[in-house]
């Protein structure tokens, strides 16, 4: 059982006065700060807590796409200039981004 399940059970414990911990108490067992239990006593109350993270599973939304990906590869393989006047030409992603992108296809030592 995760810290976060174990605070709910304690806090919902608490509601139904099967429990006479406090919520100082119960920030002590879990490891979470009195005022994110408030929170997750809140959440509890109206029904709206979730255990899972809400962007779990979904696509960034600044990814590079497939078809950036080559014109970056196409246009440093034509130049000659180094990686960081590259990346101040570009000017569209960041250094680490472009850095990144050329080292995975082998275009940089």
């Amino acid at each position: 059982m995760g810290n976060k399940e174990l605070a709910v059970k304690l806090i919902q414990a608490k509601l139904n006065k099967k429990s006479f911990l406090e919520y100082k108490e119960i920030a002590e067992i879990t490891g979470y700060h009195p005022k994110y239990l408030l929170k997750l006593k809140k959440e509890v109350v109206n029904g709206t807590i979730s255990f899972v993270h809400g962007n779990k599973n979904r696509v960034p939304v600044n990814i590079m796409s497939e078809e950036e990906k080559k014109k970056i590869i196409e246009l440093y393989k034509k130049s000659n200039v180094s990686i960081r006047k590259f990346c101040k030409f570009y000017n569209n992603r960041s250094y680490s981004c472009i850095y990144n992108l050329l080292k995975e296809n082998g275009l940089l030592k």
